[in-house]
């Protein structure tokens, strides 16, 4: 457990010492003034908390500060990280741990988010816990994301079911769950198309690979995990609304969350979207996954 918090800290020390780092400055001590609620929601806003989470925070704080819970800047930091954690809550546990024949994850997210290597992190994860791990290369539309997915998979040492290019992504499912009860894998991980997340196109594919994987695996998809990119802050947010409203997504992973001096938008994903984060990518190596 030291070892990945050392590991999680670590990651995430641009974070700590950007605007994370500027907020514990301003609340190192001293008296409460006016000023320093402005100066706190500028500085979270400027992380990426967002605007509409950033209010909400500042408000449950003054309340709290008006109630005597914190009579000076060291007293509203705690209060500040206790209300931050709120925010993240304590999720459920995943679909993917309960016991069945076959798991199905959906893995959505546009181009570019870091989805493919996020896969990959997954499939060795789950296959360093036991399970019998299978890829699936329902991108098709490019055949640069075939090839990295079978790339990545020979370096999880996890078989990727693949088609040519262009091919239907429904068709590299229905082999994927046939090739997947044949090996008596009991995890399946189905990459899907990403582009831009404002096509129509897109989602009405990924609404298609939704309805083959409810017709042949019961319950199907057991988990829609979101992958976005940390670094593009509140533009990952807007991404996350229209794949929300085009599937099920049932949690999110933010990758590239050690390349970002902001991360607040962590905070934003799971009080706006009501979404929880599965996982946060610390790096490049498939073992950077917590």
């Amino acid at each position: 457990m030291f070892r990945r918090s050392k590991k999680i800290r670590d990651s995430l020390t641009k974070t700590r010492r950007s605007f994370f780092g500027q907020i514990s400055s301003l609340l190192g001590g001293g008296q409460i003034t006016e000023e320093t609620w402005e100066d706190l929601e500028a500085l979270l806003v400027q992380a990426d908390v967002g605007v509409e989470t950033t209010v909400a925070l500042v408000e449950r704080l003054r309340l709290q500060a008006g109630r005597g819970k914190a009579r000076n800047t060291r007293d509203l930091e705690e209060l500040l990280k206790q209300e931050l954690l709120g925010l993240l809550g304590s999720p459920p546990p995943m679909v993917v741990d309960e016991p069945r024949l076959l798991t199905l994850i959906l893995v959505v997210g546009v181009n570019g988010s870091g989805k493919t290597t996020t896969i990959a992190k997954l499939a060795k994860y789950y296959k360093d816990r036991g399970r019998r791990v299978l890829l699936a290369a329902g991108d098709t539309f490019r055949a640069a994301a075939i090839d990295q997915l079978k790339i990545w998979g020979e370096r999880a040492d996890v078989p990727v079911i693949a088609h040519q290019p262009n091919a239907d992504p429904g068709a590299v499912l229905y082999d994927a769950i046939r090739a997947s009860q044949s090996r008596k894998a009991d995890l399946l991980i189905v990459d899907t198309a990403g582009r831009l997340h404002t096509k129509y196109n897109l989602m009405e594919e990924l609404r298609k690979v939704y309805g083959v994987a409810q017709k042949r695996v019961h319950q199907a998809p057991h988990e829609t995990l979101l992958v976005l990119d940390a670094t593009t802050g509140q533009n990952a947010l807007s991404q996350a609304r229209h794949f929300k409203e085009a599937v099920q997504v049932t949690g999110v992973v933010v990758a590239k969350l050690d390349g970002t001096a902001k991360g607040g938008v962590v905070f934003a994903i799971a009080h706006e979207l009501q979404l929880p984060v599965r996982f946060i990518g610390t790096g490049e190596t498939l073992d950077d996954l917590e």
